[in-house]
Formats: structure tokens, C-alpha cells, sequence
């Protein structure tokens, strides 16, 4: 028998009535009005039987071949052709279940919302990232060689520090999988030194006083919704870290203690942490609780009090004040207010550190508790407040300034 051609195969042109063309061996293509189709007959267990192969052209007949091949010797083995398509059809979509996209996207919705800006960056990383490379793969067969191809494509493009977080993020799924049985370890524990090590670069910062004189008097003076004022004068008063001034809550302000009590969960160190209030960052919560005391959050969004304000919020306003980001970021008030109180006003560094909310070890390795050094904090804080408003009533003129702290 005439094997087809591909010639043959393309020019077969459908009847009103379905008909067959012959390749051999059973193989056959099934010429119908609304297409062509590959199929197999064979006979197993005295039964005769048909296996699809594909639609043409999707499946092309060299393809089809190599199929028709599998098969015959499937069935030479003593293999149902179609028992062995169905167990595969079966595998391929356990291992769709079990995917590296799938199980990430379980580990996200497990791990929850945390904070506006970090999830839609983490989402972005793995939508750009991971999920076009390794997403479709089962994760128990991606092998360290396999993630490490991957994070090379981002360092190629001198991402190297979203290289690096792309490896701690796949680090997160594997170990989720392997906690839930459905990979057996995490490979990222092998690329360890496999990627260029990052710029240490550290967040801009003002710390010298003749230079914050003048940023403070601009906070001062800057106008704005009342809540971006706000947030913009606290900034420099309690040197938090910009996501937990954003998303500090009205029942975390102790008014009558003269405290803010941040619970462990949204620090960064997982320890609850206390920023004693000073009369002058007391005095803006107060006057700020008038306009948004009744809903939860301290500084509420401007697209709805349900949500923080955003983190661009106290970014935009200082860019508003004329300082670029090259100058000062939200997050450089924490290097600034480390700087002078320890180089200026002379606060022993363990005040500081713990004030900083670092992880701060006693010479046993123990971790200090919240209430460490909790009076001296106050003292400090106060003393801080205090510098900063004496900076910007001199502005120009900065006159060296004393800590009340005993030598």
C-alpha cells in the first residue's frame, strides 16, 4: 500500500461524507466536513479499537508518525495505546495541579495581604519573572540548574538585587511545597554564591544639621491634606519605618500613656515595639485624630478610609518641597535621627538601636524586651523633638546642642 505525502495530506479536501486515506499499519486520516483527523485503529484483547492522534495541521503527518510509532510498540508490549494516552493525559494534569504557579499562588493566598506597595512588587516578580519560565512546571522536577537559569536572565539584565529577592521568593514556594508533600526539597539551597553579589546601597539621608535645618522648617511649612501633613511631621519625630507610620491604627496610640504600641506582626523583627510620643508629635496626633479618629487608620487613604495612605504619599511630598530622591527618602529619617542622636546629643547606641526597632541582642544573645530602656526612650525622644524644633527656629544659624543625658 501507497504511503500519504504531505503533498496528499494538505490537498485532501473535504466531502459532503467523511472519508479515509490509508498510511498504514492502521493509521489512517479521517477527511470530514469540518476537518481532518488522525486516528489508529488496532485491535487489544480481541476488541477492535481507535486512537485519536491529533487534528491536522496541528499535528503534521511526520509528527504523526513518530505517535503512530509509540503506540504500535505500546501495544507490542502488551500496552493499551489508549489506556497509556489516558494515564498520560492524567499525569500531565497532576503536574498542572501541582505546578510552580499553581503552588505559589496557594503560598500567596496562605500568606496574606501585607502591605500595599510589597505585594503588588512581589506579584510583579513572579508574573514577570518566575511564572514565564518555571510557572508551567511541576515543582518536584525543577532542579537547582533550572532556578539558576532562570535568576540569570533577570542578573542579565543588571537586576541583580531583584535576582537575589526572585531566589528568596522561589525559596518561599519550595518550602511550602515540601510542607505540604508535594516537592521533596527547596534547590535554591544549592545556588548559594551563584549570583553576583549586590551594591550595598543605603536609603538617602540628611544628616547633617545645617542641612536638616532648612527640610525641617520646610515640613513645617509644607501644606497639604491634612493627613500627608501629618504624616510628613511625624516622619522625622518618630523615625519609624515609612510602611508601619502608614499603617499605624488609632487603637495603637496611647494617648494617655504618651506611646504608640505596635503589635509584633507588623514589624519587621517580629517583636511588638513601643515609640514613646514626645509633646510635639503628641500634639499632631491630636490635632489629626479630629479629622480621621473615627475609622482605623491613623492616616487613611485618600481613595477611601478603608486602606493606608499610599507609599508614595510622604515620598511625593518632600519631592513637592524640592528634595529629590536622591537627597532624602521617607526612609532616611531613620538614618538621620541615628546620626545626630548618636553623634550629636550623645545617646548611648543600645537607646537608639532599640528605639530603631533592630535586632538588638544583650551579651547573653538574648533579645531585649519592648520595654527596655523604656524612661531613657521617652527622655530621648523627647530630647529629639526638641533639637529639631531648636534646628528650625535657627535655621540658618544651627547652634551646637547638649543632651541632658548624664556622662
Amino acid at each position: 500500500m501507497q504511503k500519504l505525502t504531505a503533498t496528499a495530506v494538505k490537498q485532501a479536501k473535504p466531502k459532503p461524507k467523511p472519508y479515509k486515506l490509508a498510511d498504514g499499519g492502521g493509521l489512517y486520516l479521517h477527511v470530514k466536513p469540518n476537518g481532518k483527523y488522525w486516528r489508529y485503529k488496532y485491535r487489544f484483547a480481541n476488541k477492535e479499537k481507535l486512537l485519536a492522534l491529533g487534528v491536522y495541521p496541528d499535528t503534521s503527518l511526520a509528527d504523526v508518525r513518530k505517535l503512530h510509532q509509540v503506540a504500535r510498540k505500546n501495544l507490542a508490549d502488551g500496552i493499551d495505546p489508549n489506556t497509556h494516552k489516558q494515564a498520560q493525559r492524567a499525569a500531565e494534569q497532576d503536574a498542572l495541579a501541582n505546578s510552580f504557579e499553581v503552588i505559589a499562588l496557594e503560598w500567596l493566598k496562605k500568606r496574606g495581604a501585607k502591605s500595599e506597595g510589597g505585594d503588588k512588587r512581589l506579584n510583579r516578580l513572579l508574573q514577570k519573572d518566575l511564572f514565564p519560565y518555571i510557572g508551567k512546571r511541576p515543582i518536584s522536577k525543577i532542579a537547582s540548574p533550572d532556578l539558576l537559569k532562570t535568576l540569570r536572565r533577570i542578573e542579565s539584565r543588571g537586576a541583580v538585587d531583584t535576582a537575589h529577592r526572585a531566589k528568596q521568593i522561589a525559596a518561599m514556594v519550595f518550602r511550602y511545597a515540601v510542607a505540604t508533600g508535594r516537592a521533596e526539597r527547596d534547590p535554591s539551597v544549592d545556588l548559594k554564591g551563584a549570583l553576583a553579589q549586590p551594591t550595598k546601597t543605603h536609603f538617602k539621608a540628611i544628616t547633617e544639621p545645617n542641612e536638616i535645618a532648612p527640610l525641617i522648617v520646610a515640613i513645617q511649612n509644607y501644606q497639604g491634606t491634612p493627613v500627608v501633613m501629618a504624616a510628613l511631621k511625624l516622619s522625622p519625630l518618630l523615625f519609624c519605618r515609612p510602611g508601619e507610620l502608614r499603617h499605624l491604627e488609632w487603637k495603637e496610640v496611647k494617648f494617655k500613656g504618651k506611646r504608640i504600641e505596635l503589635p509584633a506582626e507588623k514589624m519587621k523583627m517580629k517583636e511588638p515595639h513601643i515609640i514613646p510620643l514626645s509633646t510635639q508629635a503628641t500634639a499632631i496626633l491630636e490635632e489629626l485624630h479630629l479629622i480621621t479618629g473615627r475609622g482605623k487608620y491613623v492616616f487613611p487613604s485618600a481613595r477611601g478610609a478603608s486602606r493606608p495612605l499610599s507609599d508614595n504619599g510622604v515620598r511625593t511630598a518632600l519631592r513637592t518641597l524640592g528634595y529629590t530622591n536622591e537627597q532624602i527618602s521617607p526612609h532616611g529619617f531613620r538614618a538621620m535621627a541615628r546620626t545626630i542622636l548618636d553623634e550629636e546629643l550623645n545617646f548611648p547606641i543600645d537607646w537608639i538601636e532599640h528605639q530603631l526597632a533592630h535586632a538588638v541582642r544583650d551579651p547573653n544573645g538574648r533579645a531585649y524586651n519592648r520595654t527596655k530602656y523604656i524612661s531613657q526612650r521617652q527622655q530621648m525622644m523627647q530630647t529629639w523633638a526638641d533639637y529639631l524644633d531648636g534646628l528650625a527656629s535657627s535655621h540658618s544659624n544651627v547652634v551646637p546642642f547638649r543632651s541632658i543625658v548624664n556622662e
